[in-house]
């Protein structure tokens, strides 16, 4: 009995050493960087967010921030009803909401009036703090693109109806911009219209792809840094900022934050083998992103506060401002 007793302690031992162990080693690996229940996801977003601007607005005071979806960011509990998000108002200029009006469901299609009526009461408290709203609708039936176009500027809001949902042309119709003018545009809250597009593969080369933005009258043009994986210069993007009948315009970058992209300047191969702490699982509708964990360090410096980040390359480039994207990220980390 007493040989047995000894070796129960002894195994009674082992036992809390390497339970010990592993939990020590679950406590090493449950880093800043993993979702947990305890982490306020939207928060974090709007950290993020108000950190870019911070950065942006102290190198170029008048620079343009906005940020697309994630309109429950916009109040302090994510409720329509909720309490405004003071300090993320404060640190943005615009807010962009997709599908409004048009391509919630279906492109081409007219979004249920309960999407429809959710995302207003949030854009809404957007306009009562001075925050400008984008609206992209995607539908190319002209009726509907009439439609978009009246519906958005009734409830004040600047809007583009896209016809391609890949953002990739100028659309034909209308064929001159809704409420065109020839006046000069050097703020958001001037711009009557806007032109999204970020997608140059349908244009036979750059100077093509250029020229088309040229030829318009939009007031604002959203367009990606890069063009065939090639960042624009400042005097192209120079070029840009005079709308064909004379007055001039803003011209905005694109950046996605709540994504990595593995056909951008920053992606390395090695990543998908050995993925850094922050890189998380591909996005199963759009191949080639990468779900991040958007409050981590080291991905928010690839995005902005050092020479070699994303958006100091926006800023030298001459841009008057950035559109974020996937700021809904927070979603996908709730419901993990």
């Amino acid at each position: 009995m007493k040989g047995n007793s000894m070796n129960n302690l002894f195994a009674t031992i082992v036992i809390l050493a390497v339970t010990t162990f592993l939990g020590l080693g679950c406590s090493d690996n449950s880093t800043d960087n993993e979702p947990d229940a305890e982490r306020n996801y939207r928060q974090d977003m709007r950290d993020f967010v108000q950190d870019i601007s911070s950065y942006a607005k102290g190198n170029k005071s008048n620079f343009v921030v906005i940020p697309q979806n994630g309109q429950e960011l916009l109040t302090e509990n994510g409720e329509e009803t909720g309490p405004p998000a003071v300090a993320y108002l404060t640190a943005i200029d615009g807010v962009g909401r997709e599908d409004l009006f048009y391509g919630y469901v279906f492109d081409n299609t007219p979004t249920p009036a309960s999407e429809r009526d959710y995302m207003i009461s949030f854009l809404d408290i957007a306009e009562n703090n001075d925050v400008e709203v984008l609206v992209t609708d995607y539908c190319s039936t002209q009726s509907y693109m009439d439609d978009s176009y009246v519906q958005n500027a009734a409830k004040g809001y600047i809007s583009f109806a896209a016809d391609h949902r890949d953002l990739d042309n100028v659309p034909a119709y209308p064929v001159s911009p809704y409420q065109v003018n020839a006046s000069n545009i050097t703020s958001l809250a001037e711009a009557k219209n806007f032109l999204y597009m970020i997608d140059p593969g349908s244009f036979p080369n750059k100077n093509a792809f250029l020229q088309a933005i040229i030829e318009t009258n939009y007031d604002m043009v959203i367009i990606d840094l890069f063009c065939n994986n090639i960042a624009l210069t400042a005097s192209e993007v120079a070029s840009l900022k005079s709308k064909t009948n004379g007055g001039s315009r803003l011209i905005i970058a694109y950046m996605s934050i709540g994504e990595a992209e593995d056909y951008r300047y920053y992606w390395q191969t090695s990543w998908e083998t050995n993925p850094p702490a922050w890189l998380d699982d591909e996005n199963p509708d759009w191949p080639g992103n990468y779900k991040v964990r958007y409050w981590d360090k080291d991905w928010q410096n690839i995005i902005y506060g050092t020479d070699s980040s994303y958006l100091k390359k926006i800023l030298d480039g001459g841009f008057d401002g950035v559109y974020l994207d996937i700021i809904d990220a927070f979603e996908y980390f709730e419901e993990q």
